[in-house]
């Protein structure tokens, strides 16, 4: 079988550092889907809008391809235990395909660029390829009370962020509630020990890099700049 890309998908993340672990845990990260030239006929979207999320397939990066391993450390466990990997959403599968649930916030029907799509909730990194698109149906998909696995019962981290104000007002307005977000979320590998060493860390987003600092339970940011062109 032959799979190739029917679009690419815009974030403000161009690395995959600071993205979050699991589609729909920070709705206020945005992106908007651009689809190949072949299947940019608006006939391809018709009804969409009646959805409210989508289901997309997409392709990991994945560097460094040694082979197939049964088994992968899920950062939810510390990276420290081992799980099966058809047991994990892990990157590190015999094909390096993602799926994501989004939110459908709008469509817009172009000229030359054809319909787009904005959607939010993301956890995929700027022109990822998206191999296909399917509506979310709630009467099938989701199902009440269903286990988790080793997920149940594991809270998120969430940090206090200390953000300057005259940092802060240095990104735009729309997308400071994105970064603020991601950065409580406790975006440091979770190998980092018991992550209660103090450590800078730099994240890129939005068209901005932002350096912070964690000492416990408390992120400060100490720096936002520009990032290079």
């Amino acid at each position: 079988m032959e799979i190739k890309p029917i679009a690419h998908i815009h974030t403000d993340f161009p690395q995959k550092f600071g993205l979050p672990r699991q589609s729909g845990l920070i709705e206020a990260l945005t992106g908007y889907i651009e689809f190949e030239k072949e299947y940019r006929d608006p006939e391809a979207v018709r009804g969409i809008e009646g959805y409210d999320y989508l289901w997309l397939l997409w392709g990991f990066e994945v560097k460094e391809d040694d082979g197939f391993r049964p088994t992968v450390r899920p950062p939810r466990l510390g990276g420290n235990e081992r799980m099966g990997v058809f047991a994990t959403r892990s990157p590190f599968r015999p094909n390096h395909i993602g799926l994501s649930s989004v939110k459908l916030t709008g469509v817009e029907l172009t000229g030359e660029a054809g319909p787009v799509l904005y959607v939010s909730g993301i956890d995929m990194r700027d022109n990822t390829p998206i191999y296909d698109i399917k509506p979310y149906l709630s009467y099938t998909d989701s199902h009440e009370g269903a286990r988790s696995g080793f997920t149940d019962g594991l809270l998120p981290h969430v940090l206090k962020v200390d953000f300057p104000e005259e940092m802060l007002k240095l990104i735009p307005e729309e997308k400071r509630q994105g970064a603020v977000s991601v950065l409580s979320s406790d975006i440091r590998p979770s190998y980092h020990g018991s992550r209660q060493e103090e450590g800078e860390y730099g994240l890129s987003y939005s068209g901005f890099n932002i350096r912070f600092t964690v000492d416990g339970e408390k992120l400060r940011v100490t720096e936002v700049t520009e990032s290079e062109r």
